[in-house]
């Protein structure tokens, strides 16, 4: 028998930084985490930092002209005002809770220049360190608040809708038991989707599940063509492989290394003006084309770097030596891997989605603030700024609904299943896309929908793939090469109903 819990304040799936900024901000939470806290989120792993205007020869105004402009086109101009107004004191108050942001002599934060930054404002922690160092502090104030409380090996199964549509809790498996637990809100902070891809730089448990139950339940979803490659994980094929890939961080290139091919020869100016600058889609596609002419990709670091790896760059330099390879000394093998989905759960700047009841913060959901190609450090920034949006705004939510109108959990997928379909999403719904491998893979899609049912996994890989064929041009993250051109500036806004028509709205 299902037990039931009610509780007085948003449920929270996901305990990244947005999951976890949101209970903070919301005072008095519940959180489901499907790991224990700090581990199986993106945010843990992110190297580079968090981009905000906090030099004195910065502004929120050239950040945010830095963000639209890798968002090639379809950034919402005022949620990106927003970020870059308020990201500044995020970053402060997350070095007021303990985050230990690397400083200078006199205080200033140290600034790291990424790609397509015009100017050095990625505070940073030990290198590349700041997901990790920024999580334990978020998760020591989570844990010295009573008012929250996580609930760790914790799925959500569904969420709990009345007969007006209207959400109203949550069906969770925490252990081997469904639990019915029944709020006025929940929010979403699921994670992407790079668990959908074989090449991930993402914990392959983050499988577009908080995008399948949203979309299951009729939420409206925004731009899930959008896919980000990171141009340089660390490629250990050769070396037994690693799943998920480990990460070669931007600041890499933004401390001056060289991407080069196998014979030594530094191929971005082939490419890109900006060089090993140039935005993340670019150098992504790059690296994939000099890969698949057999020329192969390395970034070169022993001249940027050097000697300092181990101080500067340690979570690199041990992914590097885990293999045999000295980043030191010798060039670093890499390939693109899915590293964000810009696409979401659609909300407005208080993570409002299109139901009742329901929210979503960080990156499964979709603000208009990264567009088309998300700027290198925004991640963890939107993550602390819509996050803390969300929980305020939950935390006000005082209508009650109904009793929902089905505790039935949804299926899950074999992982043999998952596995093949993670193999057919990176070859036809990667990097370079086109009409008949999208097809292909939306025809696999198909033939596994009638045996396994409406499985969140299944549903957030159909509206990719959907909204990746009905988008006949290339943008951002999304590229096509039976369509090369740029031609279509509206956002993509679709519900699971209407997924194969891919509706689209011109954006403001």
């Amino acid at each position: 028998m299902t037990e039931r819990v009610d509780f007085d304040g948003p449920v929270i799936l996901g305990a990244g930084l947005a999951g976890l900024t949101a209970a903070l901000a919301a005072g008095k939470a519940l959180v489901l985490s499907p790991t224990p806290l700090a581990t199986g989120c993106s945010s843990a792993w992110a190297q580079g930092g968090m981009a905000a205007a906090l030099a004195s020869d910065d502004t929120p105004a050239l950040h945010a002209a830095d963000t639209i402009a890798a968002g090639a086109g379809l950034c919402d101009p005022k949620a990106v005002a927003l970020l870059t107004t308020e990201g500044p004191q995020a970053v402060r108050d997350l070095a007021a809770l303990g985050a230990p942001f690397d400083r200078k002599a006199g205080g200033d934060f140290v600034l790291s220049l990424e790609a397509a930054h015009a100017k050095a404002r990625v505070a940073r922690v030990g290198g590349d360190g700041a997901g990790a160092a920024i999580m334990a502090a978020v998760v020591a104030a989570v844990r010295a608040t009573p008012t929250i409380e996580v609930r760790e090996n914790a799925r959500a199964r569904r969420l709990l809708q009345d007969k007006t549509g209207r959400v109203v809790g949550v069906l969770a498996q925490i252990g081997d038991a469904l639990v019915e637990i029944r709020s006025h809100s929940v929010i979403l902070a699921t994670g992407g989707i790079g668990g959908l891809y074989a090449v991930t730089t993402t914990p392959k448990e983050v499988r577009g599940e908080g995008l399948g139950l949203a979309a299951l339940a009729g939420a409206t979803i925004a731009d899930p063509e959008f896919v980000q490659f990171h141009p340089t994980a660390i490629d250990l094929s050769a070396y037994g492989g690693r799943d998920p890939a480990p990460l070669a961080t931007e600041a890499l290139r933004g401390e001056g290394s060289i991407l080069r091919n196998t014979d030594g020869r530094a191929f971005m100016a082939d490419y890109h003006l900006a060089k090993e600058l140039a935005p993340r889609d670019v150098v992504a596609r790059a690296i994939h084309a000099e890969r698949a002419a057999g020329r192969g990709a390395f970034l070169d670091a022993t001249t940027a770097v050097g000697g300092h790896f181990p101080h500067e760059f340690p979570a690199v330099f041990e992914a590097c030596q885990s293999a045999g390879v000295d980043p030191r000394r010798e060039m670093i093998p890499v390939t693109p891997a899915v590293h964000y989905h810009m696409g979401g759960v659609a909300t407005d700047f208080d993570g409002r989605a299109s139901l009742p009841g329901l929210y979503a913060a960080g990156e499964c959901a979709s603000t208009g603030v990264q567009g088309a190609n998300r700027l290198a450090s925004n991640s963890l920034l939107e993550a602390a700024v819509f996050g803390a949006r969300a929980g305020r705004a939950a935390a006000a939510e005082g209508l009650q609904g109904g009793e929902p109108v089905s505790l039935e959990p949804l299926p899950d997928l074999p992982d043999a299943t998952l596995q093949g379909l993670r193999k057919a999403m990176s070859r036809d719904a990667g990097v370079i896309r086109d009409e008949a491998g999208l097809a292909r893979l939306l025809a696999q899609i198909d033939a596994l929908e009638p045996a396994y049912g409406p499985c969140p996994p299944l549903v957030a890989a159909r509206l990719i793939v959907d909204a990746a064929l009905a988008r006949q041009e290339s943008r951002g993250g999304h590229y096509r090469s039976d369509f090369p051109a740029t031609a279509q500036p509206a956002r993509t806004f679709v519900t699971l109903e209407n997924a194969d028509t891919a509706v689209r709205y011109a954006a403001e």
